[in-house]
This record gives C-alpha cells, structure tokens and sequence, in this order.
C-alpha cells in the first residue's frame, strides 16, 4: 500500500491548497477593511474565489474571523464551496492515479 502521488496530483492538489490560502486570506483581509471602514472586497469577488477551489479556505475564515456570517448567500453558498472543494481534493486523490 506504499503508493506515491504523481506528479499531476501534486500540482493540483497544490493548486487546490494554494486557492484555498488565498482565499482565506482575501476573507481575512476584507474583515479587517471593513473593521477599519476603508475599501472592500467584492461580494463577487469572494464568492468566485470560494468556487474556484477555495471553499474549504472561505469557510474556515468565516468561522474563524466571524466574517460574513450573517450574508444568506455565504451562509448557503460558502458550505457548497467547501463540499466542492473536498470532493475535488478526493478526485484527485482517489481517481487520478
């Protein structure tokens, strides 16, 4: 059962971790703006970020910072993401060999 990743695997699941930090950073960064009343972060934009493989990193944020909680469409979208997100991770772990 000693069974490397390929080298496919590893980009994407690199790929997948990095768009999951950048995610939770831009949620991170978006809370502190709107403590300090400057410039936002686009609804849009977050939203797209999440779906694009960073929902796991979006979902963690909004616990973690209490950011964006009270926004229905995060709260319905954001665990929707994350679920894609795990599943994509599982693909590539399990199907892509």
């Amino acid at each position: 059962m000693n069974q490397s990743l390929s080298s496919i695997q590893i980009i994407l699941l690199s790929t997948i971790l990095m768009m999951n930090l950048y995610t939770f950073t831009l949620f991170y960064i978006d809370k502190q703006r709107a403590i300090k009343h400057k410039y936002r972060i686009s609804e849009k934009q977050l939203l797209l970020c999440s779906f694009l493989f960073g929902g796991i990193g979006s979902w963690l944020s909004m616990g973690i910072f209490r950011h964006k909680t009270q926004t229905l469409i995060f709260k319905l979208s954001i665990p929707i993401a994350a679920l894609l997100s795990f599943v994509s991770i599982m693909i590539v772990l399990f199907y892509l060999t």
